[in-house]
C-alpha cells in the first residue's frame, strides 16, 4: 500500500483518525473497534487489511502501530449489548467509544473515516469508505488493532470456556464450531441473538 499517495488522494488535511472494527461475524464473544492518528512523520511499512496479513505480520504491525502512531484507542461492545442492540449497532457503538476515547485523551480531531458504508453517531465529521480498511492507511491501523485485540481476547475466553475450539475458528460459524455448539449447547459468552444460537435455544 504506497502510503504518501494513499494521503494525496484521500485529502487529509488536519488530523483525522481511521475507524474499523472486528468481529461481526462470529457467534461468540465481543465486538472490538479500534481508531488510529497515523503521524506523517513516522510512517508504518505495509500496511494493510488486517484480513489479508499473516497472524505473525499482525502481531509485528500492533506494537509498530501503538509504539509510532500519534493516538489510537481500542473498545468494544460486549456480548450483552450485542443481543440488545444487534450486531450492525453494536459495532457502531463500539466505534463511538474508540473515537470519543481518543478525543478524551486530548487529539483534536477534525474527522473520522470509517471503514464501510456508514458511521457511527460522531462529536466530529464522520466519512464512510467502502473498503477503506485497503485504501486507507489509518483505517488498515485501526483494522489491525482491533483484529489482533479481539483475537487475543478469544484466546483467552477459549481456557474459560473449553470444548469449543474457539482459539482456533476465533468465534466464526466452521463447522467445528456448529458442532460443538449442538452437543455442548451455548456457554454465556455465544450471541444468543444469532440464529444458529438462537435455534438451540428454542
Amino acid at each position: 500500500m504506497p502510503q504518501a499517495d494513499l494521503f494525496d488522494d484521500l485529502d487529509h488535511a488536519g488530523c483525522y483518525c481511521g475507524v474499523d472494527e472486528a468481529g461481526r461475524g462470529p457467534l461468540a464473544g465481543p465486538v472490538v473497534a479500534a481508531a488510529v492518528i497515523l503521524d506523517p512523520a513516522r510512517p508504518i511499512r505495509l500496511l494493510d487489511d488486517s484480513k489479508k496479513l499473516t497472524e505473525r505480520r499482525r502481531e509485528a504491525l500492533f506494537d509498530e502501530i501503538r509504539e509510532h502512531a500519534a493516538g489510537w484507542a481500542i473498545a468494544e461492545a460486549s456480548v450483552a449489548e450485542i443481543d440488545e442492540l444487534n450486531i450492525l449497532h453494536a459495532s457502531m457503538l463500539a466505534m463511538r467509544r474508540a473515537v470519543l476515547a481518543l478525543l478524551d485523551d486530548g487529539h483534536a480531531l477534525d474527522r473520522a473515516h470509517i471503514d464501510g458504508n456508514r458511521c457511527p453517531e460522531l462529536p466530529v465529521l464522520g466519512r464512510a469508505l467502502i473498503g477503506g480498511d485497503a485504501s486507507d492507511p489509518a483505517i488498515a491501523a485501526a483494522s489491525i488493532l482491533a483484529k489482533v485485540t479481539r483475537d487475543r481476547q478469544i484466546v483467552a475466553l477459549d481456557a474459560a470456556h473449553p470444548g469449543y475450539g474457539l482459539a482456533r475458528h476465533k468465534g466464526y460459524p466452521t463447522p467445528a464450531h456448529l458442532a460443538a455448539l449442538a452437543e455442548l449447547g451455548p456457554s454465556p459468552i455465544h450471541r444468543r441473538s444469532f440464529a444458529p444460537v438462537r435455534r438451540l435455544l428454542a
